[in-house]
């Protein structure tokens, strides 16, 4: 299925509506596109005990998992900032483990037209990967 990149960047786009960000108010909007076309979207959330704050990435790909989608071909983010919002480490690594072969699509709110593109092992190459040691 080809991916259809403007649809989902409106999807992050929109999804920043949803953004729960009374400290930073930097609102951040996600989309998940499914193998089988579905888009799941989600905004960051913060709480004033900032190591519980939680990107928009990983609400998207959390409701996903839990949702019961397995298979990603790519994730946009969306926030107001100078050539957009490039992914945290957290959500780097989450994204090689559950959509390592995911396009990711980078882009700034006041154009959403101009979509930078990486691959997830681009953002994060030689992710963490566990591997079990029988003994």
């Amino acid at each position: 299925m080809a991916i259809n990149k403007l649809k989902l960047v409106q999807a992050a786009a929109q999804a920043r509506h949803g953004s729960v960000s009374p400290f930073s108010r930097f609102k951040v909007g996600a989309a998940l596109l499914t193998k089988a076309g579905e888009i799941i979207s989600g905004a960051n959330v913060e709480s004033a005990s900032y190591g519980l704050t939680c990107c928009a990435e990983r609400v998207a790909l959390f409701k996903a998992l839990t949702a019961g989608h397995r298979d990603f071909t790519a994730v946009a983010v969306v926030a107001r900032c100078q050539g957009g919002p490039m992914p945290c480490g957290a959500c780097r690594q989450l994204l090689a483990e559950y959509a390592p072969a995911a396009r990711v699509f980078i882009v700034d709110s006041a154009d959403l037209k101009t979509i930078r593109q990486f691959s997830v092992t681009g953002l994060l190459p030689n992710a963490f990967r566990f591997i079990s040691l029988e003994v």
